[in-house]
């Protein structure tokens, strides 16, 4: 059944950008709370965070009219009674969340959805106050829960899986990236972010450094905007307090508050922050760096041995919900077996907590790719959000295994290839590029293109049929595994290209000859030498994709009961003064513009933009239809100039390259 009517009690911050953000994917929306004038306050909470996003060119006025008319505000709970979800967003006293779980189970339909979005106590604690227990689970969101992606799922002791699924799908649609974990004190993220704010005031305390100096090392080593000072002032001191003292009735005396935390929040007052040091001691932040990333991976090693969840979803609730770009499984992984343990042992000596065995390095392994079958589909889904699913050679691997698994399955006659998050697979990983570059092993960038290919051509050359899912984006890489399979679906808002030449590279995973098959010669050029960006319905246009589906449909499909041909499309005539265009004219004569019309040198100005070689390979392959090994040929070329990389730089910078041909 699909959810479409959501309620929400507790108009506060929480409440009020879920009731945002509910309301922003078309949901009607029913916020309840005891007093109007907290219905107030919640809505104008809403209208400055839209007006926001409108001064930011992100909505129209139309569209927050439509948004802010699907809330419909109430002090009155049986207003919920036909929601077909009801989160509970109350301030956390456990008797009042009980009771009100008490009042909706006697006033909500049968097949209504209850759900906590308690951060302090356990779903267990509240679900003996729930009638039908099969149908209630948590629902932890992030702040801002309208912008930020991350929720975390967790069943109750009783929840029954269908229903599970069914809201995994709902905040899937919505915009949300949700990870599923065990129902214990803190969950995932804040088990390991709330002991990692203390963890910097009792450096503090311990006058080892100055908060403006632990923020700075912090931001270095997390790769986050943010650090531990600056985030309590902007979501309050007391919530890192009083979230602490609860990880400290779970788990004991490691999350203890420290003494200048409970100070601070008693007292009700921000943190005194001064700019960093200009030149800080080495020592100093070799010792922060040690204690902030010690105090973290031994709560994330705890949670791994006790089965909470997996390496992958903390690198999801990190990544996704922290913003870390050097998420704790990075970390790990990184510094390897030895020094991982040792960091840890480090806060188990200085805390005088009892020693354990070191886990092994298996377990910090992050599972970015995973199998499900569904009668007769095999489904493998890319499950790394918070790298946009790029692919790299952990992905790769694990793409790999999963593929062969699903070919091995005698009840699977057809795999389905999706991803996760905002991406279907946006391209390959660049800072896996652009490290190897700077490292001179480009031996590493062939290896793993050479092994790339194998991957795409078992999929290309599968006996069973190959459904590529297009979710959002794919661009390079992830349109060539894309192109890979028998068939390409996409949903509306998917966008998809081949960058590459932008950045000084060109497509390495068959993107210059599978896309000939669906496209031929002529709009494959076009699309690889302009790096043209196509929607879902330009794609189906212009034959790429075969069919678009609706949500609903993708749901049928990967319940495996979509018994629809995947009707290929051929290119609209639109299209063929373009193919024209790029069949006949030389990579020359297309830059030049000289003896083009004013459409067509509008088809072709970005051109200007691309890297000069990149470009000339790129056009070499295609129209001399060199594949595969073509395409390994060039490799070691492309990745020795310097406009590649001036151009992989430059998209992590943020930054428009300048190419040199060189």
């Amino acid at each position: 059944m699909k959810i479409t009517t959501v309620g929400i009690v507790g108009a506060g911050t929480m409440g009020s950008a879920l009731a945002q953000k509910f309301a922003m994917e078309g949901c009607k929306t029913r916020l309840v709370d005891q007093g109007s004038v907290y219905l107030e306050r919640g809505l104008e909470r809403i209208r400055r965070s839209l007006e926001e996003g409108k001064r930011r060119g992100l909505f129209r006025e139309d569209q927050i009219e439509a948004i802010t008319g699907r809330i419909h505000t109430t002090t009155d709970l049986k207003d919920l009674k036909d929601c077909d979800l009801v989160i509970e967003a109350v301030y956390e006293d456990l008797q009042v969340k009980r009771d009100l779980f008490g009042q909706l189970s006697g006033m909500v339909t049968p097949d209504t959805i209850l759900a906590t979005n308690t951060s302090s106590f356990l779903v267990k604690d509240l679900h003996p106050s729930v009638k039908r227990p099969r149908r209630f689970l948590g629902l932890h969101f992030f702040y801002h829960a309208a912008k930020n992606r991350l929720v975390e799922v967790i069943p109750g002791p009783d929840t029954d899986p269908a229903v599970v699924e069914r809201v995994l799908r709902f905040m899937q649609r919505i915009g949300k990236d949700p990870i599923q974990c065990r129902d214990s004190n803190g969950f995932v993220v804040n088990r390991f972010f709330v002991p990692w704010l203390n963890e910097a005031v009792r450096l503090w305390e311990e006058d080892v450094a100055a908060p403006g100096d632990i923020d700075a090392i912090a931001c270095d080593v997390f790769g986050c905007g943010l650090g531990p000072f600056a985030l309590m002032n902007a979501t309050g001191v007391p919530i890192a307090y009083h979230a602490q003292k609860t990880l400290e009735t779970a788990y004991g005396a490691f999350y203890r508050p420290a003494a200048a935390l409970k100070r601070q929040a008693e007292a009700g007052q921000n943190w005194d922050i001064q700019a960093p040091s200009s030149e800080p001691d080495t020592s100093v932040t070799r010792q922060v760096r040690d204690r902030l990333l010690g105090a973290v991976l031994f709560v994330c090693e705890d949670m791994l041995r006790s089965g909470v969840c997996t390496a992958g979803d903390i690198s999801r609730g990190a990544g996704v919900g922290l913003r870390w770009s050097r998420t704790p499984v990075t970390w790990a992984r990184e510094l390897g077996t030895q020094e991982t343990a040792t960091l840890i042992q480090s806060i188990r000596t200085g805390y005088h907590l009892p020693e354990g065995p070191a886990l092994e390095e298996k377990a910090w392994i992050p599972d970015w790719v995973s199998t499900d079958i569904r009668g007769r589909v095999g489904i493998l889904t890319i499950n790394r959000p918070e790298g946009l699913n790029a692919l790299n050679p952990l992905v790769m691997d694990q793409l790999d295994h999963g593929f062969t698994s699903l070919l091995d399955a005698p009840e699977v006659d057809r795999i389905l290839i999706r991803g996760m998050g905002k991406a279907f697979v946006a391209g390959a990983d660049i800072k896996f590029f652009v490290d190897h570059i700077e490292q001179g092993t480009i031996d590493e960038i062939l290896a793993f293109t050479r092994y790339g290919q194998d991957v795409l051509q078992r999929i290309d050359q599968s006996p069973k049929e190959v459904v590529a899912l297009i979710n959002g984006l794919a661009l390079g890489g992830g349109l060539e595994l894309a192109c890979a399979a028998d068939h390409i679906l996409a949903l509306p808002g998917a966008k998809m290209a081949f960058p590459e030449t932008g950045l000084g590279i060109y497509p390495g995973l068959g993107g210059t000859f599978r896309p000939q098959k669906r496209i031929g010669k002529g709009l494959t050029r076009y699309l690889v030498l302009t790096g043209t960006m196509l929607s879902a319905d330009k794609a189906l246009s212009l034959g790429l994709v075969d069919r678009i589906l609706t949500w609903e449909e993708m749901e049928t499909l990967l319940d495996g009961r979509f018994d629809e041909p995947f009707s290929g499309s051929k290119p609209d005539p639109t299209w063929l003064r373009v193919e024209r265009l790029f069949t006949e004219k030389s990579l020359e004569e297309l830059i030049s513009g000289e003896t083009l019309t004013e459409e067509e040198r509008n088809w072709v100005k970005s051109l200007k933009y691309k890297g000069p070689r990149a470009l000339e390979i790129a056009d070499t392959l295609i129209r001399e239809e060199r594949g595969r090994e073509g395409e390994l040929e060039f490799l070691p070329d492309i990745f020795r100039t310097r406009d590649t990389y001036r151009g992989l730089q430059a998209v992590l910078q943020g930054t428009r390259p300048q190419f040199e041909g060189a």
